[in-house]
This record gives structure tokens, sequence and C-alpha cells, in this order.
């Protein structure tokens, strides 16, 4: 049995246009000139998909889109604009529509948004169960975020993801990603932070041969690897303004020119943006464009820090433990009470990333089957406020752990920490490593940490290839 389309738009030509080329497809077509026409279509067809023009006769696409919503929540809405008209795509899209296409309609890009409509699953029970698995965690927060992953993957609306650094953002990123329609395509992950800025109009847009100096050779761009599928912006308020006017043309004309091209390319991409920064505070303060942000914010999800959702804690460390274990083909670790109670009082200034963190290293330096708060080496980082002294570093040379975050730079200043901390060790022991050509235990003997620990550090910093 054949797909079918409704199509609604008052315009006989239109309606015409449309009928031929979804014909042609192989898709079976109704029509509605009306509102009301297109609601009483929609409930004695139940199309496997509508495509409706913003202006009709009696009302609009966005009564359309929301009836659709309540009523038939399965059925994927595509929103005919007229050309340039942003506020309207993006409303359509905040109502819940699919994906909007503008006038006069290109019939392949007609095609392509079609098509990925019709890929979605009328059941999404498949998708919920992946998110469910995915997702660890029970928390009110957690659960309400699973609900809004399920919902998205359905959409191809810009999606603006802000939580602090460590708390999941790419992957929730990754998760909206592969439960939709576009999850056989590629999902680039890209950090704006990490581009020079004089790199990055090639790194997005890509380049021909001979643009600039060191050009040897025609590059694509990020947003042509991404093509069919999704783009990831992280960190996008470290955009400099310059680029941030060339990002919001590419997202509004969705095409691209290559550094040192004549023509533009069409582009076919479902963008994802995040930050640690809050993205109003940057448009107010002049660093981040107003019409960009109104742009890729068009639905923002909140991603809870690990201090909202504590009482995750017992099934995320059974989880990292777990895959540690795997990765490492040994019997897997079990937390005492003791661990346990340790992390409950413990701020996380880092998030899960830094539980990640300070699990492999509990885990590395542990010798028993369970492992002790002791192992976990915890810092003075309370949120009832009380401080004991901080450890001093231990014998195999760990850092402490970093103080309680009580305001937002100093938790967002961990992360740079964090990293600046890595480097030194790096440097110190690829230092090791070079005097004792390379010998481990001898490099181990050196530092004054035990072997074990130098294999758990070497792995860490990537340098035990």
């Amino acid at each position: 049995m054949s797909q079918s389309v409704l199509i609604v738009d008052d315009e006989p030509d239109i309606r015409e246009l449309l009928d031929i080329t979804l014909s042609r497809m192989g898709l079976d077509t109704h029509s509605a000139a009306t509102l009301d026409e297109a609601i009483a279509a929609v409930a004695a067809v139940k199309p496997d998909l509508c495509l409706t023009d913003m202006r009709l006769p009696d009302g609009n696409g966005i009564s359309l889109v929301e009836f659709i919503q309540e009523r038939y929540s399965h059925i994927p809405v595509a929103m005919i604009t007229a050309h340039g008209s942003v506020e309207t795509a993006i409303s359509a899209l905040k109502a819940g529509a699919f994906d909007f296409i503008s006038k006069p309609i290109e019939l392949d890009s007609l095609r392509k948004l079609v098509s990925s409509a019709l890929q979605l699953d009328i059941d999404t029970s498949r998708a919920e169960s992946a998110v469910d698995q995915e997702l660890i965690g029970t928390a009110p927060a957690i659960q309400t975020l699973r609900q809004q992953i399920s919902k998205l993957a359905r959409s191809q609306a810009p999606v603006h993801i802000h939580g602090e650094s460590g708390s999941g953002k790419e992957v929730v990123a990754r998760l909206i990603h592969n439960n939709g329609p576009r999850s056989s395509g590629a999902f680039i992950a890209v950090n704006c932070g990490a581009i020079p800025p004089d790199l990055m109009e090639s790194e997005l847009f890509g380049h021909i041969k001979g643009s600039f100096t060191g050009a040897s050779q025609d590059k694509r761009g990020l947003f042509q690897a991404a093509s069919g599928g999704t783009l990831f912006l992280d960190e996008v308020a470290d955009l400099p303004l310059a680029m941030q006017v060339k990002l919001l043309r590419a997202i509004q004309e969705k095409s691209v020119r290559p550094v040192g091209a004549a023509a533009e390319e069409s582009t076919d991409i479902r963008l994802l943006s995040a930050t640690h920064k809050d993205l109003a505070a940057e448009v107010e303060a002049g660093r981040f464009r107003k019409d960009l942000y109104y742009r890729i914010n068009v639905i923002d999800v909140h991603v809870p820090s690990l201090r909202e959702r504590l009482q995750d804690l017992p099934a995320l460390t059974d989880s990292i433990l777990e895959g540690i274990a795997a990765s490492e083909g040994r019997e897997r670790v079990q937390l005492d009470d003791s661990a346990l109670a340790a992390l409950h009082a413990y701020d996380f200034p880092g998030n899960v990333r830094e539980l990640e963190n300070m699990l492999e290293r509990a885990l590395a330096l542990s010798d028993g089957e369970r492992i002790t708060a002791d192992d976990l080496q915890i810092g003075t980082a309370r949120r009832d406020g009380s401080h004991r002294p901080a450890a001093a570093p231990d014998s195999d040379g760990a850092a402490p752990a970093a103080p309680r975050g009580g305001s937002r730079d100093v938790r967002e200043a961990f992360g740079d920490m964090e990293a600046y901390l890595e480097d030194m060790e790096r440097d110190i022991i690829s230092a090791a490593l070079e005097e004792c050509r390379w010998n481990k235990t001898a490099t181990a003997k050196l530092l004054g940490i035990s072997f074990r620990s130098l294999r758990y550090r070497l792995k860490k910093l990537g340098l035990d290839e």
C-alpha cells in the first residue's frame, strides 16, 4: 500500500504542481483548499504527510499544524512559506512543523523533504526505547529530556542545547540525530571554539584550490560533509561576529559558498548547536547576533547538571564502570557504601564527564574488587558548604580534586583547569618516556608511580599508542 500526502493550498496551480511531482514519486495525493477542508481531510484520510500553505482563505497553516500536533502527532507537517519569510518558518517549526519549504518551490528540495518526512516511523516506540536505553536515569529532569529528544528526533527544526560543561550536550545531539530520519547520514560535530578564526570559513564551507596561501587542493567543508545528516556546532557562542553573519546566511539560504568559489552550493543538513554560556546574555552583551540567535534557537533544550539529578548516581556509576570493564576485558568493580556516599556529597563542577574521569582513575588505582571513598580521592566540594582539608597529591602524583564551584564562572573554569593540568601531565610523562627510551617500567620508577598507574595515565592522555 502506497503512502499518501495531503496537499493544502488555495492556489489550484500549486496543488496541481505538487500532485504531479508527488504522484511521480509513487505517492497517493489528496487536496484541500481551505483550513476546514484540511481538518476534515486529515480526520478522514489520515495521511502519512501533510504539506500546507501558510495563508489559507479561512485561517492559516499554523492552526493546522497545531490541530495535527494535538490529535494526530504521528503525522509530520511541512509548511510552505513565502520566500524570505523567516519569522513564518520559525513560527511553524515552534508549533511543531516537521520542516518548511519556500516559494517558488524547488522540486528537488521538495522531493528531499518528502522523502525525509516519510522515513519517520509512525510508531514512535522504537525511538523512545532507544533513548531510554542510552539516556540513563529516572530523575524528573531526565524524563523530561527523554520526551523532548523523542519528539525533536521527528523534526527538522534547529535545536539549541544548553547546559554546563561535561553535562552531556553532545550525547543529546547524537540521540536526536540517531533516532530521526537522518540517522543513516553523517553526524558531524565541530567545536567552534577550537577552530582558529582565520580558518573557520574554510572549515565550515570548504575552499577551492589556490583560493589562499596553502590551499593546495579543493576541500569540502563541514556543511558539505554533513549533507543528508546532521551538523552539530558545539560552543557556538565562540563564533566570531563576522562568521556569525555568514553562518546565518548559510542557514537561511540552505546553501554555502566555498572560499574562492564563484557559485554557491546547496546544502541539506539538520542543524543542532550547543553552548555552556547563556546565549541570551551573549546577545545582550553584543557578542552574539540577535538574528542568528533566533534562527538557531527555534527549539531550546536544557541538559541538567549532575547536581540536579543526584538520584541517578547509582545507575550512572554502574553504567560507567560496566563500560570501562568491558573495554578493558576485566570483571566489573562495584562501589562500596562509603564511595557512593562520598559521590552524593560532592558538587561535581565537571558533571558527568568528571564522574567518568573520577571512576576511571579510581578503577586504575584500586587493588580490590570494590572502590572505596579513599579510591575516589574526592576533595572538599560539598553542597552543604562544609569543607575539610583538600587531599594532597597521592604517591602516584594524582592531583587533588577541584574546589567547590559556588558560581557559574568557577564551574566553567573547571573544564579549562582540567585541560591545562592534563597538558602539563602529558608533557612531564612524555619527557620521562623519552629519557627512559620508552621503557615503561623504568619510566614508572623515574616518576615514582606504580606501573599500573602509569599505564592508566598513558591511556587517558592518548600516549599508549
